[in-house]
């Protein structure tokens, strides 16, 4: 038996890089699971892939800044499982085009910061508003949101997306306090730099270095650090675990890179442009 055995998640953003992991993760112990991402053709993916590997999987496009979409992306698993126990709010607007703006406070636009918290945030409170009712119905259930290890810390870089997963850290706390008497967990996972094939083609090799002299753990984090995480949020392993903020970073948020390097790092991704 799974640890999730018999239950329904949904991930968003599952199409690539950690949601892909979370995914994956959840339907290897046993989980049905419904990859929701703006990107369809990632999430058929990676729902066929679980399929041809045993599992049950279904990929669905999402736009998490269009309620409507999101509302029936949730009645569409609803349909599918007959219900929802677990949900892992991943999806973040985390695009170059996006991140290589989000610099200075005194030279941010407004696009820029309102596109941070349509998405990470608006977007995470629409999944959840329309969740909840399905595992109140269920019995239960847990939500897990991906955050950031820089919603706790000050920052040269991306104050948008900073206080973006800042908002998510209140919104983790708020959903637990509301449905808790209603068997609902909710908890945020900060993770740090996970080495997806995305972020590495994005980095040189002195950018990454620099990061994992900071690391406190010998080695570079991937996405299954944080699917492992997610796994055991959802488990009953956690039953009594909610309202948690948990950074699963390698220790990183204990010991920050140097502001020059942070500066020196920024002004190379914005020349790779």
């Amino acid at each position: 038996m799974g640890l999730v055995e018999g239950k329904t998640a949904i991930v968003t953003g599952g199409g690539a890089n950690i949601g892909e992991a979370c995914a994956r993760m959840l339907a290897d112990h046993g989980a049905a699971v419904a990859i929701a991402d703006i990107n369809e053709d990632g999430a058929q993916r990676v729902a066929a892939e679980i399929g041809e590997a045993g599992g049950k999987a279904i990929g669905l496009k999402v736009d998490l800044g269009d309620e409507a979409s999101v509302s029936a992306m949730v009645a569409a698993v609803a349909e599918e499982f007959g219900r929802i126990d677990i949900l892992h709010n991943n999806a973040a607007n985390t695009g170059a085009a996006q991140m290589t703006r989000d610099g200075s406070l005194a030279e941010m636009e407004p696009e820029v910061w309102d596109a941070a918290f349509d998405i990470n945030v608006r977007g995470t409170m629409f999944v959840t508003k329309h969740v909840v009712p399905h595992m109140i119905a269920a019995g239960g259930g847990s939500i897990i949101n991906t955050s950031s290890g820089v919603s706790l810390l000050g920052d040269v870089l991306n104050p948008a997306y900073s206080a973006s997963k800042a908002a998510v850290n209140a919104l983790t706390r708020n959903t637990a306090t509301q449905f808790g008497r209603a068997n609902i967990r909710c908890n945020a996972i900060l993770p740090g730099l996970v080495l997806s094939p995305v972020a590495r083609a994005q980095m040189t090799e002195d950018q990454l270095g620099m990061i994992q002299r900071h690391v406190l753990l010998p080695r570079e984090s991937v996405a299954n650090d944080i699917a492992g995480a997610v796994l055991w949020l959802a488990s009953d392993l956690a039953s009594f675990v909610t309202g948690q903020i948990i950074s699963a970073d390698g220790g990183i948020v204990h010991h920050q890179p140097h502001y020059a390097d942070m500066l020196d790092m920024f002004a190379a991704m914005q020349a790779q442009q």
